[in-house]
């Protein structure tokens, strides 16, 4: 099925059609470029950001929301998963990530994102220095973040499978 958004060919602009494609199903198709057109999506990062030291969760607040979320971004071309998430978290909190722990993966409809979720550790909290993407922030031991992070959100999806697992 083509999605209404992914509509036209990104090479020619031509009004993509469903053909099938053996072994792949129906997929969009440009008779102008004569080409199949797979679907397209942004990919992002999500983390669980521990102090290894204290064993605690950072859950942040972004945009002027109320809400507690992870640390999150946008991969760039050509990136890997884990050099994006060292990446965000240097960029939004100031501190380095040492170890990272892939988790799973969500497709998020509303932003046409698949994100992908990691634990990310990090040794000194000293060196927080959250920059102008997040408004506030709070160290949060794991009960308590199971408490304070948004509900019904892929970021709570995410933690709450993290801490149940890790029992």
């Amino acid at each position: 099925m083509i999605d209404p958004k992914q509509g036209f060919c990104p090479e020619c602009g031509s009004k993509l059609i469903e053909k099938p494609l053996e072994g792949e199903g129906i997929i969009p198709f440009c008779p102008t470029c004569n080409d199949y057109r797979f679907p397209k999506f942004n990919v992002a990062v999500s983390m669980i950001v521990i102090n290894e030291q204290t064993d605690e969760i950072l859950l942040i607040q972004q945009y002027g929301k109320p809400f507690y979320i992870l640390v999150a971004g946008y991969l760039n071309r050509g990136e890997q998963e884990e050099q994006a998430v060292n990446r965000e978290i240097k960029e939004e909190t100031g501190m380095t990530a040492y170890r990272i722990h892939f988790n799973r993966t969500r497709f998020y409809e509303p932003s046409n994102t698949l994100m992908c979720n990691f634990t990310a550790y990090v040794k000194d909290a000293s060196e927080l220095n959250p920059n102008s993407e997040i408004d506030s922030y709070h160290w949060f031991s794991r009960e308590e973040a199971r408490k304070n992070i948004r509900p019904n959100s892929l970021a709570a999806e995410f933690l709450l499978a993290f801490l149940d697992e890790d029992k």
